[in-house]
């Protein structure tokens, strides 16, 4: 689970114990009131309402919330105002008494920046302020589907584990503008009178495409082909899911005439000579490719044989085109009179050479998606969020059903389509679903 920078501060001063609040992968968005006190008395710190976000454009900007009040009954000394946000957004032009944290991806986490903004002054009882400067956020050009986390707090929350960078900013300094009483607010919560927190999503006019891979494998009878399967996000966009849902799945079904002697762990058998296989992150990022690995023994030359990659899994109504979420495995067979598949596909393909090793499932690419499909040796390639970050590959072995051979002569099932992604409210803490990605 990712943890703000807050709540690992809040946590070494032995603070009472808090929902976590969370900008990972499946974070849903609270939009309800904190509780107040069940007697009605001040609260302290509490943000104003905050709303979605929607149809921002990559290459722009829009201004971040700051509106909060101090509903308790003394004065402030000083307050923090910290914004944690998902890769496709990027502060711009920090004030000085602001600092910006660079968090690099780790365990089902995307990279990700906060940044914190100290305020030194006071701040009445019974007032509501904002910044006397709205900051901004750059939409950067892979923004999809982002998540903007605000907080105000008596604490600095300083940078968490993971940091990559710290910068500061270099603007004139902001100071804390007094707005009228009648400014609305959200109650406070009497658990934590000291600081309030609250996410809304951010979703960019962006379009991402997934591109099933094709292969083309070649050998004699009674070789031992390896076969890569799995497909690649050509953006331009990341792809973040909510709910706790994988990306997208894979079914493969394999050419006539062959036999699976090795398959990738994550990928279970569905029939005859057909898998499906998971990806164990929510998220992939731009030019990310996710692999499944398997090895394959050639039994016999099937004229027209030919088997596929096909894409299912959650809807993804980013992907506008279709035409290559399906991709064709083609098999040449030495000596008998050329290749047993009918025509091409699109994609990238890989070629297998005889006696070559699989059952591994790895991610890579310019934006990887972290943690991949396993069943050997996992990697990742990823560029973080402005100021760099990457993601880290993970390991494993076995295989799902071990060494069992199956024939690749069956039918495919169809893949069942899931649910588009869904906001939940809260109140005043977000639930977080975990999911790791798969190791050894």
């Amino acid at each position: 689970m990712l943890r703000t920078s807050l709540d690992r501060c809040l946590s070494r001063r032995t603070a009472a114990t808090v929902a976590a609040t969370t900008i990972g992968i499946v974070g849903l968005i609270p939009l309800a009131a904190a509780p107040a006190s069940a007697d009605g008395s001040p609260t302290g710190l509490a943000l104003a309402p905050l709303t979605s976000i929607d149809g921002v454009k990559p290459g722009g900007s829009f201004q971040l919330p700051g509106t909060f009040a101090n509903k308790g009954a003394t004065d402030l000394d000083k307050v923090y105002l910290s914004y944690t946000v998902t890769r496709g957004l990027a502060p711009r032009e920090l004030p000085s008494n602001c600092t910006r944290y660079e968090i690099g991806a780790y365990d089902e986490n995307p990279s990700h920046s906060t940044v914190v903004c100290e305020f030194d002054q006071t701040v009445k009882a019974g007032s509501v302020y904002a910044p006397e400067k709205t900051l901004k956020l750059n939409v950067l050009d892979h923004a999809l589907y982002e998540v903007l986390h605000m907080t105000v707090a008596t604490h600095d929350s300083g940078g968490e584990d993971g940091t990559k960078e710290t910068v500061r900013g270099t603007g004139p300094a902001v100071k804390l503008t007094e707005l009228p009483s009648t400014t609305p607010v959200r109650d406070g919560n009497a658990d934590h009178p000291d600081r309030d927190g609250a996410s809304v999503p951010v979703t960019a006019d962006n379009t991402a495409d997934f591109q099933a891979t094709d292969a083309r494998l070649k050998g004699r009878v009674g070789d031992t082909v390896a076969l890569d399967a799995g497909f690649t996000n050509a953006g331009p966009a990341w792809v973040r899911s909510y709910l706790g849902n994988p990306v997208a799945k894979v079914l493969v079904k394999m050419p006539a005439g062959t036999t699976v002697t090795k398959a990738s762990r994550a990928c279970s058998k569905v029939a005859a000579g057909s898998y499906t296989c998971d990806f164990a992150n929510f998220w992939i990022n731009e030019k990310g490719t996710v692999t499944y690995s398997f090895r394959l023994r050639i039994d016999k030359a099937v004229p027209g044989a030919e088997g596929s990659v096909t894409l299912g899994g959650e809807e993804r109504p980013y992907d506008r085109n279709k035409k290559n979420d399906s991709a064709a495995i083609l098999l040449d067979v030495d000596g008998a009179g050329g290749s047993t598949g009918g025509s091409g596909s699109t994609g990238g393909g890989s070629t297998g050479g005889s006696g070559s090793t699989g059952g591994s499932g790895s991610t890579s690419g310019t934006g990887g998606s972290g943690g991949a499909s396993t069943g050997g040796s996992g990697t990742t390639g990823g560029s973080g969020s402005t100021g760099g970050s990457a993601a880290t590959g993970s390991s494993g072995s076995s295989t799902t059903g071990g060494d069992l051979a199956d024939t690749g002569s069956g039918s495919a099932l169809p893949l069942a389509g899931a649910a588009a992604a869904a906001l939940a409210a809260g109140a005043g803490a977000v639930l977080v679903v975990r999911r790791r990605a798969a190791r050894n």
